[in-house]
C-alpha cells in the first residue's frame, strides 16, 4: 500500500464506520464518521476524509454545515450534486425529529424558555432572517405548528401584521408567539423589531388576541420581549 492512500476497505472492521456502527452503536462514530456513512469516496480520497474535509470548510462545526446549501457543499472538492443533496436532506432529517420532539415535549407553552426550546430546532440553522408565529389556544397549547410568515435577508425580513392577525383569526388562536433568528448570533432586538412588537401588541389589544412574546433566537442564546417587561400594557 506504499505510496497509495488506503480506503475504507483496507481499514480493520472495527474501525470501518458501518461496522463500527452495527458494533458499537452511533453513538460511538465522531461527526466525520458519521458523515462518511452518507459519503462516498471521490478524487481518491475515501469517504471520511471527504467528511473531515467537508466538516474542515464548516469550521468543524455541525451548525454551520446545517446552514449550507447544495451549491456550497458542491464548492469542496469531492462532493458532486448526489453528495451535497443527500447531506442536505440528512442534516433536514435531524432537524425535523428534533422539531417533533420539541413539539411532543412542550405541547403547551408558558414561558419563554418552552417557546425556545421549541423554536430553536427550527430557527437556529437559518443562514437569512425567518419570522413565523406560533398560534396557541387559551390553555396554551399550540393549534398549529410554527409558521413561516417572512424570509428576509442575513439582517432584517419584512412582516405585514395584517397577515398574522388574518391567520389568526382563521384558526381561532387566544393568543401567540411571536418569533425570528438573528443569523448573526447577536440576540439583541433592532429597532425595526421593537417597531415591529409595538404595532403587534397595539393589534393584539384590539383584535383581543394576546401577544404573550416575541422570541429572538440567536445561535447561542435568545430574547424574550417579555422577560424583558416589554409587552407591558
Amino acid at each position: 500500500m506504499e505510496g497509495k492512500e488506503r480506503t475504507i476497505k483496507d481499514w480493520a472492521p472495527d474501525d470501518r464506520p458501518r461496522e463500527k456502527l452495527v458494533l458499537k452503536g452511533a453513538a460511538a462514530l465522531s461527526d466525520s464518521e458519521l458523515l462518511a456513512i452518507f459519503i462516498r469516496g471521490g478524487y481518491g480520497t475515501n469517504a471520511v476524509k471527504l467528511a473531515r474535509d467537508v466538516l474542515d470548510n464548516c469550521q468543524q462545526n455541525l451548525l454551520e454545515l446545517g446552514r449550507q446549501s447544495v451549491h456550497d457543499l458542491m464548492k469542496i472538492r469531492g462532493i458532486g450534486m448526489a453528495k451535497a443533496c443527500t447531506l442536505v436532506a440528512a442534516l433536514e432529517l435531524g432537524r425535523r425529529w428534533n422539531s417533533g420532539l420539541a413539539a411532543k415535549l412542550y405541547p403547551i407553552l408558558k414561558d419563554s424558555r418552552g417557546a425556545e426550546n421549541y423554536l430553536r430546532p427550527l430557527l437556529e440553522h437559518q443562514p437569512y432572517e425567518v419570522f413565523g408565529v406560533l398560534y396557541l389556544a387559551q390553555s396554551g397549547k399550540i393549534k398549529q405548528d410554527f409558521e413561516i410568515i417572512s424570509t428576509g435577508g442575513i439582517t432584517s425580513t419584512t412582516v405585514d401584521p395584517r397577515k398574522i392577525f388574518r391567520r389568526a383569526l382563521e384558526i381561532g388562536a387566544v393568543s401567540m408567539i411571536v418569533a425570528h433568528n438573528h443569523p448573526s448570533g447577536n440576540v439583541q432586538p433592532s429597532k425595526a423589531d421593537e417597531a415591529l412588537t409595538q404595532k403587534l401588541l397595539q393589534g393584539s389589544k384590539f383584535l383581543d388576541i394576546k401577544l404573550l412574546d416575541h422570541v429572538i433566537i440567536g445561535r447561542e442564546g435568545y430574547f424574550s420581549f417579555a422577560d424583558e417587561g416589554l409587552l407591558a400594557a
